[in-house]
């Protein structure tokens, strides 16, 4: 990008350069009697106005082509920031659905140690049991949910990858 600049400076002032150069040229006036002076003098002119309409126009292929790349960036980056949020999405679920198991997994380990102590007493208590049950089904349901929200986070994670190395193989095929 900053060669670009550097490029849109140095053409800028050529074209400067030659502007002042044709308005010099237009200013002196040959003598009245000297033809071939004067048909020098346009001869010039003309091939220094041809040369500044060729920097003009090397100067607006310039811009259009620095315009072209700024617009292509500026796609890669709202592409780029979309795919972020959709990974940011993707990893905020997997934290909730995680903090969901982790919750499960401590309901049943208090469970199980209060059954535990029930049976140490033998006291056989049938809603310990019934909230152990319980706790087990909700602990399997928070682990397959995160295992879900987990494939979904890394299949988020790799749809854009997929996207890339499809587009280069479909670009490398045509070349």
């Amino acid at each position: 990008m900053s060669d670009l600049s550097e490029l849109e400076r140095r053409i800028a002032a050529a074209l400067d350069r030659i502007s002042r150069g044709v308005e010099g040229l237009g200013h002196e006036a040959p003598a009245a009697g000297d033809d071939a002076e004067a048909g020098a003098a346009r001869a010039e002119i003309a091939r220094l106005e041809a040369a500044l309409e060729d920097e003009r126009t090397a100067n607006a292929q310039l811009e259009a082509r620095v315009r072209a790349i700024r617009d292509k960036q500026d796609g890669e980056v709202s592409g780029l920031r979309g795919e972020a949020e959709t990974t940011r999405q993707a990893l905020a679920d997997l934290d909730a659905e995680l903090q969901r198991l982790r919750h499960a997994n401590d309901m049943l380990t208090r469970t199980n140690a209060e059954m535990r102590e029930a049976l140490q007493d033998n006291l056989g208590e049938p809603h310990l049991i019934n909230q152990a049950m319980l706790a087990e089904l909700e602990a399997l349901r928070a682990a397959r949910s995160a295992e879900g929200a987990e494939s979904r986070a890394v299949l988020s994670a790799l749809t854009p990858l997929l996207a890339e190395a499809e587009a280069r193989a479909s670009e490398e095929e045509v070349s």
